[in-house]
């Protein structure tokens, strides 16, 4: 008859401990609503928050957060979470909460922010780097370029070079199209001038008058530009870009101010009969084209470069 007893034993002992923890749980339900209220009406009470202030004021926040780096708390919590999983859970949770959204849209449009990025945008540093990263692009572009047009310059002709200093037709061609190009900007810049003195005086008449000195003003624009810059430097921006230069073939040197005049009207009698006055550089020897002839002058590759 023991065995029963052993089985019963477990069963009243389960009764036992459930008829007393059973007035526990009533009391917990029966107390919570009021257990809340007072934890709620204590931590709002003058006195607690006296004693919250006191003690935030003190040492014990200082000590605190000391004990928490000294023990690497906030450390183990992160890795404990990381290897939990809990997170990267915790983290996703956040950036798809709406007020996650509604906290950054906020950020992103105060004052503060776009003062902020207005200082990072506007520092020294930035201004240098993009100032290089500019310079370094344009220093590639302009390099192939010339690369480019000196490899043709080779390829475009019917007669060898006696001396492969001479620039050819290829990078003398790039370089005009660049120099007509600012041309035609400071002629419209020039254009648009005249035109709002004329529009403040009252116009200039006749219509024939007025385009007749506008293009005066453009033909004296172009003869500037390029007896000023072959007089001066020895070569025009675009000449520049295209490292080609212009000197005397009697001595090298740089031209005087009448012959980069009658070097610029020779250049104005080249490209009047379709460019044919540049013809003659793909038979010349030295490469050089009817300006050359009536100045006397050759181009050759900056800097001593050959090709």
């Amino acid at each position: 008859m023991e065995p029963p007893a052993a089985e019963d034993g477990p069963s009243v002992a389960d009764a036992i401990g459930g008829a007393t923890v059973f007035p526990a749980r009533i009391a917990a339900r029966v107390l919570r609503g009021p257990l809340e209220t007072a934890v709620e009406d204590l931590l709002s009470a003058p006195e607690v928050g006296r004693i919250l202030d006191r003690a935030l004021s003190g040492p014990l926040p200082e000590e605190l957060a000391r004990s928490m780096a000294r023990h690497q708390v906030l450390d183990r919590v992160v890795r404990k979470l990381a290897v939990d999983g809990e997170l990267e859970r915790l983290l996703d949770a956040a950036l798809a909460s709406p007020r996650t959204r509604t906290l950054l849209d906020q950020a992103l449009a105060s004052d503060q922010m776009r003062h902020v990025v207005e200082r990072v945008a506007g520092g020294p540093e930035i201004r240098a780097a993009l100032a290089v990263q500019s310079a370094g692009f344009a220093d590639e572009v302009a390099g192939g370029l010339r690369e480019t047009a000196a490899d043709l310059d080779g390829r475009v002709t019917l007669r060898p070079s006696s001396a492969p200093a001479y620039a050819g037709v290829v990078s003398r061609g790039a370089a005009l199209v660049v120099d007509a190009l600012a041309i035609v900007t400071a002629t419209v810049a020039l254009g648009a001038g005249a035109a709002l003195v004329g529009a403040l005086v009252g116009g200039v008449h006749p219509q024939w008058l007025a385009q007749l000195l506008l293009s005066l003003a453009a033909v004296a624009v172009a003869m500037g530009y390029f007896s000023l810059f072959w007089s001066t430097a020895g070569q025009t921006p675009g000449m520049r870009l295209l490292n080609v230069r212009v000197v005397m073939q009697s001595d090298g040197v740089r031209l005087g101010p009448g012959r980069a005049l009658a070097r610029t009207v020779g250049l104005a009698l080249a490209i009047i009969p379709c460019f044919l006055g540049f013809v003659p550089a793909l038979f010349d020897s030295r490469r050089r084209a009817l300006p050359d002839y009536l100045a006397g002058t050759v181009v050759v590759y900056d800097e001593g470069r050959v090709r």
